[in-house]
């Protein structure tokens, strides 16, 4: 991961906009720098996985033109390659072609990339800011304005908030230029329902995550995938162990006493010949962590902050003692796929709908945690499942054959990876809640500590002053007074508690883990 900063006009220090910067430095270790132009300042924190030579480093400039940008771009060198006939490149970095892209194509370029990536351009002819961000917003980046009304965009929220009022997450698949945000990519909207047969739709997922999985293991630093043993990141590992000519890095995490999935990890790491290791957390590190962690995340969800807790520690340990720098993950099946909640889904529209939410919010929930868990720690997260070519082709698959008919959760999914990928235990194993697959203790160990903070009637008190995503268990209550210390009147960047869609029947529920729906059966085992 890298961090970039922009201050879109005059009116701020430098020393006001460094305080600012700094605070995502161990987002990009290896180099820092900032310049002033004279229409405003960026800044640029590198961590080095492409191109890792001096010449990488940003600001790229062209012909006085700027570019920051903290992405990866697959399939750059073909690009590269066109725009070498015309511009003349200096390193191995994949973000080197985008200025020459933006001369090209202008803002066009957008919907060319298939990448993640949050950018900000300087264009020097018309003195003005371009930004943009991935269109499922894997790569962070947030905006708000200063007193001044001057725009001021950051990879995280933390950047901003000494400088801006209000702070909110740039909208993925957009573009900002002259003022409006102008959507180049709508990764929900299905052009064409396709209607193929299950077996030819299942080979497409097949060749399609296997592409994606192909393309991410492509870096000039180490790569390390994290395996919790449940089916996505299973499938992940699997993929990449097929690709690589010796054996990967694997890691896994579970808490000291429970850990439903380090055995089923063990399994697959066995199966696939992973090179594996195995993080044990105790309740003491947990508790330790919890302030830190909301800080580091900038969220109050519930979800989120018990899934993030598992990685956040299997991430530092990795990064203390290892030489691994990028980390394959396992996230965006289940939005795609389906929850267990979604097994209750009353229509296939019904189901179709909760997805398109769920990938328009991704970037707040999921895709947050995967980021800031790994980026704290001078990593970088690639995922795979966010393959712009597979979300857009299981989006459109039609929603009557995503519903669980087949009395077995994401079957499609499982389906299409039958044969010798995994174990068919493993392949075909009830999905566990992320949360208590590291340790049903962690959660009820964070639910006993909240208890203990406030009286009842202290709680009932404490949460009138919240009128938007009002807490609603002192848990919810707990995260949310930690995060308003770090970002004060700052909620509405996140769109509300990640839940189950209490709308649907067996889904009105308290507490937005899987363990509480009457389906999670021997998921927890």
């Amino acid at each position: 991961m890298c961090s970039i900063m922009c201050y879109c006009g005059q009116g701020i220090t430098l020393e006001e906009f460094k305080e600012g910067f700094e605070k995502t430095v161990s987002r990009g270790p290896d180099d820092s720098r900032i310049i002033q132009l004279e229409d405003g300042i960026l800044g640029f924190h590198r961590l080095a996985i492409m191109g890792l030579t001096p010449e990488g480093m940003q600001p790229f400039e062209l012909d006085g033109s700027y570019v920051i940008c903290n992405g990866e771009v697959y399939g750059y060198e073909k690009m590269k390659e066109e725009l070498a006939k015309k511009y003349s490149f200096k390193s191995g970095s994949d973000c080197e072609i985008l200025l020459p892209l933006y001369r090209e194509y202008g803002t066009d370029m957008f919907a060319m990339l298939d990448a993640e990536y949050a950018l900000v351009m300087y264009d020097a002819e018309t003195k003005s800011f371009i930004a943009a961000r991935d269109p499922i917003g894997i790569r962070p980046l947030y905006y708000g304005y200063d007193k001044a009304g001057v725009l001021v965009l950051a990879s995280e929220a933390k950047n901003l908030v000494p400088i801006c009022d209000k702070i909110m997450p740039f909208p993925p698949g957009h573009y900002y230029k002259d003022g409006e945000f102008i959507c180049y990519a709508d990764m929900t909207a299905v052009e064409q329902v396709c209607q193929d047969d299950l077996e030819t739709i299942c080979g497409n997922i097949h060749d399609k995550l296997v592409a994606g999985v192909e393309k991410r293991l492509v870096a000039d630093a180490n790569v390390g995938y994290l395996l919790s043993g449940g089916l996505d990141s299973s499938l992940v590992c699997a993929i990449a162990a097929r690709k690589s000519e010796k054996p990967i890095r694997t890691f896994a995490i579970g808490m000291e006493k429970d850990a439903i999935d380090l055995k089923y990890a063990k399994q697959v790491a066995d199966y696939i010949g992973s090179d594996h290791t195995e993080v044990y957390m105790s309740k003491e590190q947990v508790l330790e962590s919890l302030e830190g962690l909301i800080q580091m995340l900038g969220t109050y969800d519930i979800t989120t902050i018990r899934a993030s807790m598992g990685m956040y520690l299997c991430c530092k340990w990795i990064h203390e003692n290892t030489d691994v720098r990028v980390l394959l993950t396992g996230e965006i099946s289940d939005e795609l796929f389906g929850y267990k909640y979604t097994d209750f889904a009353p229509s296939a529209e019904a189901f179709q709908q909760e997805a398109a939410k769920r990938i328009r919010e991704l970037h707040m929930y999921d895709v947050l945690r995967a980021d800031r868990c790994i980026s704290v720690n001078s990593l970088e997260a690639r995922v795979p499942f966010g393959d712009l070519d597979f979300v857009k082709y299981v989006m459109a698959i039609d929603p009557a054959k995503k519903l669980n008919t087949y009395n077995k959760g994401k079957y499609l999914l499982r389906h299409a990876f039958e044969g010798d990928y995994l174990p068919h235990d493993i392949l075909y194993r009830e999905k566990a809640a992320f949360s208590d697959a590291v340790g049903h203790s962690m959660v009820d160990d964070l639910k006993e500590y909240a208890e203990t903070v406030y009286t009842d009637a202290e709680f009932e008190e404490k949460c009138k002053k919240y009128s938007f995503a009002q807490p609603f268990t002192k848990e919810s209550l707990l995260y949310r007074e930690i995060f308003e210390k770090y970002y004060p009147g700052q909620a509405q960047m996140v769109a509300d508690f990640w839940m189950p869609n209490k709308e649907w029947e067996g889904c009105n529920v308290n507490d937005p883990s899987a363990r509480v729906l009457a389906n999670y059966g021997a998921s927890g085992e």
